[in-house]
């Protein structure tokens, strides 16, 4: 990936999400996790695996099996004052110091930073949040965005924060860098839609509160899960090359009529990857996103589509998908209606639970018929 690739790609993603959560109002896709399943769901390594996952009839939801996030520790050793780097909008970088963390509003497109600030126990900082993140301790804290990703300045002022750590997905960016007139230190930090980008997100978020010691043992922490995981799920997958799942990411916003095949530098070919599957965009050397057309999908044929829950709901499920865009029909995973939707929050938001979201996706795609949360949509 080239320099700046990341942030520019992030922009547009987190631009079509907006525009079009405004278009279609922001679904609450009512997936929390029951306790009783978390008591039930066995490790990857004792599901009882289809023999060919490319064959199985019907949509699946995947799920976490648990909502929350550990903090590494509580109240890490902090030495203030620090200077980090701002990632501004035009490429250059620019040098803020930070003097007090003691009231910081985390907002991104993902929820990945304030998710990032909880796990290395610096939660209690939190006094305003994106509407992304709806995990478990975070029910109190005053949602600064719209339904559609907007910033709303006046709340954001009225709490008074010392730091802003934002990374450009929502806006408008002009509105965030105009907080900077009325005092508030405003940092916009570098967030790569990958694992990686979620382990350099960690140490980033430390630095601003001057604990790079517990950046690095959560970037640890997140590497050796993912690591673990997708070793896990390479036991599940097929072992043979012709026999791997063919898989293609859509988004989907059927009322406002956006349909888009997310290829290489989106962040869904790092979750094939680790599933095991065959990138079918990256196969075929698509890029970033571009709008769905019937031509691209017979070329491409996946055996499984993965998207967003709220953008299978938005088409009216798997027959509504069909009915709008035959083309999916004439492709295995049309014939199959094989669908994984995941959390439209939770499905690309890289960050503490990085593993559990693969752990979540591998399931719903090697071992469906365990999962409780399945239902033919």
């Amino acid at each position: 990936m080239t320099a700046g690739t990341a942030p520019r790609l992030s922009a547009l993603i987190a631009g079509l999400a907006a525009t079009t959560l405004l278009l279609t109002g922001c679904t609450d896709n009512g997936h929390g996790t029951d306790p009783a399943d978390q008591e039930q769901r066995p490790a990857l390594s004792e599901l009882d695996a289809l023999d060919d996952p490319r064959d199985y009839e019907g949509p699946s939801t995947a799920t976490l099996t648990d909502d929350e996030i550990d903090p590494l520790t509580h109240d890490p050793d902090q030495t203030l004052p620090v200077t980090v780097t701002s990632y501004r909008q035009d490429g250059t970088e620019e040098q803020v110091q930070i003097t007090d963390t003691s009231r910081v509003v985390a907002i991104d497109l993902a929820g990945s930073i304030a998710a990032s600030i909880w796990a290395l126990g610096f939660g209690d900082t939190l006094v305003g949040k994106d509407q992304s993140t709806t995990f478990p301790g975070t029910e109190d804290i005053e949602t600064v965005t719209s339904a559609g990703h907007t910033v709303n300045a006046e709340t954001i002022i009225a709490l008074a924060p010392d730091v802003v750590l934002t990374d450009g997905t929502v806006g408008p960016r002009d509105v965030i860098e105009q907080l900077r007139d009325v005092g508030i230190t405003v940092v916009f930090v570098n967030n790569d839609a990958s694992f990686h980008g979620a382990e350099e997100l960690a140490r980033q978020v430390a630095g601003v509160y001057g604990a790079a010691e517990a950046g690095e043992l959560l970037a640890d922490r997140i590497r050796q899960q993912v690591d673990s995981t997708i070793d896990q799920v390479a036991e599940l997958a097929p072992a043979q090359d012709e026999d791997r799942v063919r898989i293609l990411f859509l988004y989907l916003r059927g009322n406002a009529g956006v349909y888009y095949m997310f290829g290489s530098e989106s962040g869904a070919d790092e979750l094939i990857d680790a599933l095991g599957g065959v990138d079918v965009a990256g196969e075929l050397g698509w890029e970033g996103m571009r709008p769905m057309t019937d031509e691209a999908l017979v070329a491409a044929d996946p055996d499984l589509i993965l998207t967003m829950t709220g953008g299978i709901q938005s088409v009216g499920g798997v027959d509504g998908l069909l009915e709008e865009k035959p083309a999916i029909a004439l492709t295995a995973a049309g014939e199959h209606r094989r669908i994984v939707d995941m959390d439209d929050g939770t499905i690309l938001s890289f960050g503490p639970r990085s593993a559990e979201v693969i752990d979540a996706l591998a399931r719903a795609v090697y071992a469906p018929q365990e999962s409780a949360s399945d239902e033919d949509r």
